[in-house]
């Protein structure tokens, strides 16, 4: 079965991330047990519940006001969140554009809505539109589930009506691969980023000898 679906990450695979720089500035703030909060792929406490959309915004701010025990600014505590996202290299979004043309392009992620702004259309710390580039996002915070559960995975393949031996599916997240292969999905473990310079022999591989 040929590949006809690309599934991108977002963290890790599109944009560069800076954790620590997040970590550092919680904990500035007060949130001391930052580093145990924040992670490259799957946050926890009130990371998560925000990421996973079991709480709003709203109630993101003030829980982070409690761990802080300070009366903090939403914009202080969002642009501490943001801290984590750098830049997404033109060399893949370029690469990207020349896939949609013949892939179906989707992007599954582990993200929120400071992270993954989807009124504005536009990726995170660019100007590149979403629609450009991707069929569909399917996002955590609005789908109520995250990585590296299976169920996030299924709910992709049913709303796409496709089986998972036609996707090819990029994650820097050992477990979300691990999640990923056990259900069947062709996968590609991004480890350093540098996945541009490589998925066209991968995907001629796949579609030659699958």
């Amino acid at each position: 079965m040929k590949i006809s679906t690309l599934i991108f990450d977002f963290g890790g695979v599109l944009i560069n991330l800076d954790r620590d720089a997040c970590v550092r500035q919680y904990q500035q703030l007060g949130v001391a047990n930052a580093d145990k909060l924040l992670d490259n792929y799957m946050q926890s406490g009130v990371f998560l519940a925000l990421e996973k959309g079991e709480i709003s915004l709203e109630e993101f701010h003030k829980e982070i006001r409690r761990i802080s025990n300070q009366n903090l600014s939403d914009q202080v505590i969002d642009d501490a969140f943001r801290a984590f996202l750098l830049d997404i290299p033109k060399n893949k979004m370029d690469k990207i554009a020349q896939l949609h043309q013949q892939y179906r392009t989707l992007i599954l992620s582990n993200t929120n809505e400071l992270h993954f702004p989807i009124k504005s259309n536009k990726l995170v710390n660019s100007d590149y539109i979403i629609d450009d580039y991707f069929d569909h996002c399917y996002l955590s915070f609005q789908m109520h589930l995250s990585k590296p559960d299976e169920k996030i995975f299924k709910s992709l393949l049913e709303n796409e009506h496709i089986k998972p031996q036609e996707c090819l599916y990029l994650d820097d997240g050992e477990k979300n691969i691990e999640t990923a292969l056990h259900l069947g999905f062709n996968c590609y473990w991004v480890k350093d980023g540098k996945w541009v310079d490589e998925i066209d022999e991968i995907l001629k591989q796949y579609n030659n000898y699958l």
